[in-house]
């Protein structure tokens, strides 16, 4: 079995989580400078042993797609054209961010840490990932 690694897209920053080995624990990895991601994917890939990306999918309330899919559109292409033989899903992501922080409330981190916008990108991959997970 291989790792599945979710990906909260971002303009500026983007969220990275990835499983286990076995594909059944969600856990935080890091947040990339989006402008690197691909570099970062590359690597990564490279090293570990990846079976499926699952991207975070922006909704509206009304289910349909949020102004920034259309940016997630043009990387979801090159995603698949970079790595063509690691599955693409979707998951939705909608309150992931304040999930997020409210989960750093709930840890009782500090005001800096609550500040953290790169921590709150690694926290809602890790949402996503444990979302989709579930619905697995």
């Amino acid at each position: 079995m291989g790792r599945i690694l979710a990906i909260d897209y971002g303009l500026k920053r983007t969220g990275i989580a990835v499983t286990d080995e076995m594909g059944s624990i969600a856990f935080g990895l890091t947040t990339v400078a989006t402008e690197d991601i691909f570099v970062f994917l590359k690597k990564y890939t490279t090293d570990e042993n990846v079976t499926d990306f699952v991207i975070g999918e922006p909704k509206q309330m009304n289910n349909e797609p949020s102004e920034s899919e259309a940016l997630i559109l043009p990387f979801l292409e090159e995603l698949a054209k970079n790595h063509p033989t690691i599955k693409i899903h979707r998951q939705d992501e909608r309150f992931t961010s304040k999930m997020a922080f409210q989960s750093i409330l709930d840890a009782g981190l500090g005001k800096k840490q609550r500040k953290n916008k790169a921590l709150i990108d690694e926290i809602s991959a890790t949402i996503i990932l444990q979302s989709f997970l579930e619905r697995s």
